[in-house]
């Protein structure tokens, strides 16, 4: 089936507010009337400015995380109903920087996509294996248990506001990507194990990224495949001249 092309920006920790809110008027000027799916994953001290340019465009905002318990004593921590506030739609959550750097466990995303999900906000939901990992042949023996955990609890209604991002971890930062056929084939795996764990409408209808360095000259080819719906973009996300190419095909 056909399935709308998902471009998303993962702005991580960058930016200064003034360059955040210029980015953002920027995309919207430039992405208007574009009929693909966009979305901006903000940091969280830029969110509430961001959202005042964004809002009433045709791009999501999104934060980068968010608390997997309601208000209250929780040091540190931004909520949904926080998020939602200040007109936040989506969260992307198990990010391999946070798996990695941070030590965040799939027990804890799942509570972070089940909290988000039973609020009201979509989720971008972060997958995907370490070199290591790959050179022993366990990619999809990662992938599928990193779906399993995060998506455990998760309704087939609820699907419907689930997007699927596979990072191959090696390939975060490093300008290295996988083959189109390599990205293809791992996301035809995770679609299929989708069809496992609900059934074939939910994984046809389930947009899946590509989270590893996507940028213009390898995104059409990447995009031209048959599982692959998009992109979750970091470093070519932060100028709109990197940034709208991809969202444009």
């Amino acid at each position: 089936m056909a399935r709308t092309h998902y471009i998303a920006g993962n702005w991580k920790m960058n930016t200064s507010k003034a360059e955040a809110v210029a980015l953002a008027k920027d995309l919207v000027e430039q992405l208007k009337g574009k009929t693909n799916k966009y979305m901006i994953g903000v940091p969280f001290v830029y969110l509430d400015a961001v959202a005042q340019v964004v809002k009433g465009s045709n791009i999501i905002l999104a934060a980068q995380d968010c608390a997997a318990t309601d208000n209250g004593a929780h040091t540190g921590e931004v909520s949904t109903t926080m998020l939602k506030d200040i007109g936040c739609q989506c969260v992307i959550l198990g990010h391999s920087e946070r798996r990695h750097e941070i030590g965040e466990s799939d027990e804890l995303i799942n509570k972070k996509v089940r909290k988000a999900l039973k609020d009201g906000l979509e989720v971008d939901l972060c997958i995907g294996e370490l070199l290591s990992e790959r050179e022993a042949g366990e990619a999809e023996q990662v992938c599928a248990f990193q779906l399993s955990a995060g998506l455990a609890g998760v309704t087939e209604e609820q699907m419907k506001n689930v997007t699927i991002a596979y990072e191959p971890v090696w390939a975060i930062g490093t300008g290295k990507t996988a083959t189109p056929a390599d990205a293809q084939a791992i996301h035809k795996f995770i679609r299929g194990y989708i069809a496992k764990l609900y059934n074939q409408k939910v994984a046809d209808e389930v947009i899946i990224q590509y989270g590893g360095s996507m940028k213009a000259s390898n995104a059409p080819e990447l995009l031209a495949q048959p599982d692959i719906d998009g992109g979750l973009i970091g470093g070519a996300s932060l100028k709109a001249e990197t940034f709208v190419p991809i969202c444009v095909l």
